[in-house]
């Protein structure tokens, strides 16, 4: 048997409290879950957790703290086998995600103090010796520290690339993957990766790699939830490429497990089918 491929997965942490509903609720109005689900969260977190569950040894390195919230992401980085280089200074606490999930559509809201708080002083980040760097552009400091980390050791590096952060400016020109999504607005002048992927929900994905350009189908599923198949895609990307994969064998393992998500609630459940 091989060795494990290895991955650090660097960004934002958060506590979920994802509600699924029937019906989204009026303005001034209430409506009453059908299903309520607390976890850890954060687009690096969550692709943590895909990474450990497809076999692989993940690490994360966001801030997290050991208040009540902070305690709860350790407990669940640590029932999903993920382990943790906590970057929160004292008093840090993980900020909460309000996730509702509309049960006829699959479709989500969420609403988040996202990276607001991330600390801009974090130790220096060492890649050396992991087989793949994830980025989620959340907490600048880190994001820098780990990418130059990574670039002198040769590490490949994949920008989960959700909507435009100014960090990304400084980071695109050196990583060697981008994964985007539809709504990423590149600014005029700054330089992409070699590998430069563009995702559209459950349209085809568009990929440049070096100077092949291609598709890959998304696999149609009855949909229950897209929650977190972002995440999920972008997970199962880094360990396609952390086992060394090529880009397009990649894209279609990852298109095929960010379906796969889909049609279970939650951002848990679907890891029990694996």
């Amino acid at each position: 048997m091989g060795r494990r491929p290895s991955g650090l997965f660097v960004g934002l942490a958060t506590v979920d409290v994802i509600s699924r509903v029937e019906e989204s609720p009026p303005r001034n109005g209430k409506v009453t879950a059908i299903r309520q689900d607390v976890s850890g969260g954060g687009p690096a977190l969550n692709a943590a957790v895909v990474f450990a569950a497809l076999g692989g040894r993940a690490v994360l390195a966001a801030p997290v703290g050991d208040d009540a919230l902070g305690r709860l992401v350790h407990e669940d980085l640590a029932a999903c086998g993920v382990e943790l280089i906590d970057l929160a200074p004292p008093g840090f606490g993980p900020p909460v995600s309000a996730v509702t999930v509309h049960a006829p559509t699959g479709d989500r809201q969420v609403v988040s103090f996202d990276g607001t708080g991330y600390p801009d002083l974090v130790p220096p980040i060492d890649v050396e010796g992991f087989d793949v760097l994830l980025l989620d552009g959340h907490g600048p400091a880190a994001a820098r520290s780990a990418i130059r980390s990574g670039v002198a050791a040769g590490v490949p590096t994949v920008l989960d690339a959700g909507r435009w952060r100014p960090v990304f400016a400084d980071l695109l020109p050196l990583a060697g993957h981008a994964v985007c999504s539809a709504d990423f607005r590149l600014p005029d002048g700054v330089p992409t990766p070699p590998v430069y992927v563009v995702t559209d929900g459950a349209g085809p994905i568009r990929y440049r790699d070096g100077r092949t350009e291609g598709t890959v189908d998304v696999p149609a599923v009855p949909v229950v939830d897209t929650l977190g198949a972002g995440d999920v895609l972008h997970g199962a990307y880094a360990f396609a490429i952390a086992r060394g994969e090529g880009v397009a064998d990649a894209l279609r393992f990852a298109a095929g497990h960010a379906s796969a998500k889909c049609r279970y609630p939650g951002v848990r459940v679907w890891l029990e089918t694996l």
